[in-house]
């Protein structure tokens, strides 16, 4: 390490033409600057310096060896143009993670920052599993509910709010409950849960804590399938109301007990990092929560 500061010395020390030329551009005394390039010299055991009162001159393994220093220089000042290029400018490879209900938003929340920005390039893992960040070697994860205790960084995006819902059909089957105590005696479909119950924790329009406990006779891992199920009539379900607005507006599904709440849901944008986040993540997360603002059924 030592001797890579050497050689930035000596390549500054040729670039300027002179020690104090070196020691005013790296910030160092004249002196420090002389005595670095000694040290090169005796450890290589050749002159790299003619040196006067007047001038400095390369010697002929001087010329050799300043080439080499020379672009060791170049490229640890790429380097550096690179580093504050992808911290101030959206640029490389955005790896990002989201839920399988959640990806149909990526192209509308990110379309122009990606049209803005031809070096940023997205690699979308799409996933209803927790996957590791850093195993995945993900930027930026779309993550819904309470996040577990960890080390990561979290910004919440928004809120939406769970919706009891029901098809059409299946209203006109079994028509419309009028209490949650009714809710019992039909058949829920659930996301898939260790021990099958589902607990939903309600308030009555004044307010009153109330607790139901169902079990789900369709079951399954993905939120969007349950949506899809419920819209074929095959039973109640809670859907997330950014994900039911579209369905409720066509008449595909219908809201039961709206006076009612069951509960709100939050989106948080999760990153493995917690200062120093690149251009790109911090970016993207700010398009997510701009898109996010704007979308029905969510809350900030």
């Amino acid at each position: 390490m030592e001797d890579l500061k050497r050689m930035a010395v000596f390549a500054s020390v040729v670039q300027h033409g002179s020690m104090s030329g070196a020691a005013r551009a790296l910030g160092m005394s004249t002196s420090a600057v002389s005595q670095q390039v000694r040290k090169l010299e005796s450890d290589g055991g050749v002159t790299l310096l003619h040196r006067s009162t007047r001038k400095l001159a390369l010697t002929e393994a001087g010329q050799r060896y300043h080439a080499r220093c020379a672009a060791m220089w170049a490229a640890a000042e790429q380097a550096r143009a690179e580093l504050a290029a992808s911290r101030d400018a959206p640029s490389g490879e955005l790896r990002m993670s989201a839920t399988v209900g959640f990806a149909r938003h990526i192209a509308p929340a990110l379309g122009e920052l990606l049209a803005a920005h031809p070096a940023l390039r997205l690699r979308l893992l799409v996933d209803d599993s927790t996957i590791d960040l850093i195993n995945a070697r993900i930027d930026l994860a779309v993550r819904y509910g309470r996040l577990a205790d960890s080390t990561w960084a979290a910004r919440r995006l928004g809120g939406m709010s769970w919706y009891l819902c029901a098809s059409p059909e299946w209203v006109a089957a079994h028509g419309v409950p009028q209490h949650p105590d009714a809710l019992l005696s039909h058949s829920w479909l659930g996301f898939a849960r260790e021990g099958g119950g589902l607990l939903i924790d309600l308030r009555s329009p004044s307010g009153e804590p109330r607790a139901l406990r169902v079990e789900p006779r369709i079951a399954s891992n993905n939120q969007l399938s349950i949506q899809q199920m419920c819209e074929a009539g095959l039973g109640l379900a809670l859907v997330g109301s950014m994900d039911s607005h579209e369905a409720l507006q066509a008449g595909r599904l219908v809201r039961l007990l709206p006076d009612w709440s069951f509960g709100t849901l939050d989106i948080w944008a999760v990153t493995p990092q917690r200062d120093a986040q690149p251009a790109k993540v911090r970016r993207s997360i700010a398009a997510l929560h701009a898109y996010l603002r704007q979308v029905p059924g969510i809350s900030d």
